[in-house]
């Protein structure tokens, strides 16, 4: 057997075997002390349910995306797949360009705002 054939078998073979031991564990069963929120050992003030603003995702989501991106561009400039170094510049420049025109379409259909 070659490489690949070994590791999709173990693989496969940990799957099964992870599936089967998961029915053979023990089921949590619920109950008021598990289910309720823990504040640092206090009782909690109120419901930990509340309603989540959507604009604290918006902000996380970008802010994920940007980081995702410095990332990606970081290690650009010790890349040696591309022929010369201008390919490289182009493609770090339409990467940027796209991520720009994305975060200006957003700041324009008033996703950004905080306060309406």
């Amino acid at each position: 057997m070659n490489l690949v054939t070994t590791v999709i078998t173990i693989t496969a073979l940990l799957s099964i075997i992870l599936a089967i031991v998961s029915f053979w564990l023990p089921q949590m069963t619920p109950d008021h002390e598990k289910l309720s929120p823990y504040e640092c050992g206090f009782d909690p003030v109120g419901s930990a349910r509340l309603p989540f603003s959507l604009r604290f995702f918006l902000v996380a989501i970008l802010f994920l995306l940007f980081d995702l991106e410095i990332a990606l561009l970081l290690p650009l400039p010790w890349g040696d797949q591309l022929t010369t170094p201008l390919m490289t510049f182009l493609w770090a420049t339409a990467v940027l360009t796209l991520l720009t025109l994305g975060l200006i379409y957003e700041w324009l259909q008033g996703g950004l705002e905080w306060a309406e």
